[in-house]
């Protein structure tokens, strides 16, 4: 038996143990929203004081993430805005966002580079970090990015050094942080990678990005236009995994979890970041018949 197969036989199952991590995992879950049109219909779906994360659209601009966050306040939950680096404007904006951030009364944000490919001053998410920093923010805690299938345009390597780097701020500014994965399918990947990102000294812990309960075509479509290659790549030559994507009308995130949930205390895997697509309402169906 290869080493492959014998970390995917080693993965398969689930203890009693791994089903508790599991649920533990299935509870923290963060709902992540996209200014679209569909947006408001995913607002009224939300089960009441959910954890969201709002992203951040170049089209729309931060001041919608801003807005959204606001809106979500106000109803009862707990906003991450998505606050892209490449889209802010210059330092006068950084200190604009600092003190929005203050007067809303906003204490988490998870940072991003971002994709717009013409940066307007910052060309990375360190660069505004360390801006932001310096100012009187009030933030308690940070969510960083993080690449297990790697980046279609980011070598590996720069991408290690830039999420240490940042682990490295946080802790200087006595800043809670974590990093939150990019949406990936395959638990051994997963495994694999952080486990060679805390042997090289990774301590932030992580949530996991999961795609949520969406509409299969949806998932592919979006998730070739995200650069999950590996991933994706991974469905391909799994039969079985494919097989079950093709013959359901909606992908299962316990898919990814029950495979995964056994390292999920030993890699500090902590929270679900999960990729709702603003379908949010088979995502929160899916989470309350787990947890009863």
């Amino acid at each position: 038996m290869g080493l492959g197969q014998t970390r995917r036989r080693r993965l398969s199952g689930e203890t009693a143990a791994a089903r508790t991590a599991r649920l533990r995992l299935i509870e923290a879950t963060n709902f992540e929203v996209i200014p679209l049109r569909s947006l408001d219909g995913a607002l009224e779906d939300l089960p009441a004081e959910s954890r969201v994360s709002v992203t951040a659209s170049p089209a729309k601009g931060l001041d919608t993430t801003l807005e959204i966050t606001e809106k979500l306040l106000a109803a009862g939950h707990r906003a991450v805005p998505h606050i892209s680096a490449r889209m802010v404007r210059d330092p006068a904006h950084t200190r604009a966002i600092a003190a929005w951030l203050r007067a809303a009364e906003v204490d988490e944000i998870f940072l991003v580079g971002g994709d717009v490919v013409q940066p307007e001053h910052y060309h990375d998410a360190l660069s505004f970090l360390t801006d932001l920093l310096g100012t009187d923010h009030g933030l308690g805690r940070v969510g960083v990015t993080s690449y297990p299938d790697g980046h279609p345009l980011i070598d590996r390597g720069v991408l290690r050094e830039a999420l240490h780097a940042k682990q490295a701020t946080l802790a200087e500014a006595g800043l809670e942080g974590y990093c939150s994965t990019q949406m990936c399918f395959d638990a051994v990947g997963i495994v694999d990678w952080l486990s060679a990102e805390r042997r090289a000294g990774l301590a932030l812990p992580v949530h996991l990005g999961i795609a949520g309960v969406v509409d299969r075509a949806k998932l592919l479509s979006i998730g070739v236009r995200l650069g999950i290659g590996q991933s994706l790549r991974y469905l391909r030559k799994n039969r079985r995994a494919v097989s079950r994507l093709m013959t359901v009308p909606h992908y299962d995130p316990n898919d990814l979890l029950v495979p995964l949930s056994a390292h999920a205390a030993d890699l500090d895997i902590r929270e679900l970041h999960v990729f709702t697509f603003n379908q949010v309402a088979a995502t929160a169906d899916w989470r309350e018949q787990n947890l009863r």
